[in-house]
């Protein structure tokens, strides 16, 4: 009888000082959530780029198949009302 001892696959994403959404930068393995975030401080973090981590477990991860690509996003390309292309921009306006 074997038993698998290894701990589960994280997937750490950090948000920098300077930035408003996490990004992905690596994965580790850890006994749980809270060591996860620890070891992930201890790894991706060593020079206080970070004011923010995220863990997910990688088991949890739900993805889309590349073969399911066309079914995913080829819809959108027919919502060209989406894009703001058809709306004139207010005077004073420079970011949009």
């Amino acid at each position: 009888m074997t038993q698998n001892h290894e701990w589960p696959l994280w997937e750490v994403f950090i948000r920098s000082q300077h930035g408003l959404a996490h990004k992905h930068v690596g994965s580790l393995h850890a006994v749980d959530g809270a060591s996860a975030v620890q070891h992930a401080r201890d790894v991706y973090t060593r020079r206080n780029e970070g004011v923010s981590i995220w863990v997910v477990r990688a088991g949890d991860i739900i993805a889309s198949s590349p073969g399911d690509k066309e079914a995913l996003f080829d819809p959108a390309q027919t919502k060209t009302y989406r894009h703001p292309t058809f709306y004139p921009t207010p005077d004073g306006v420079k970011n949009l």
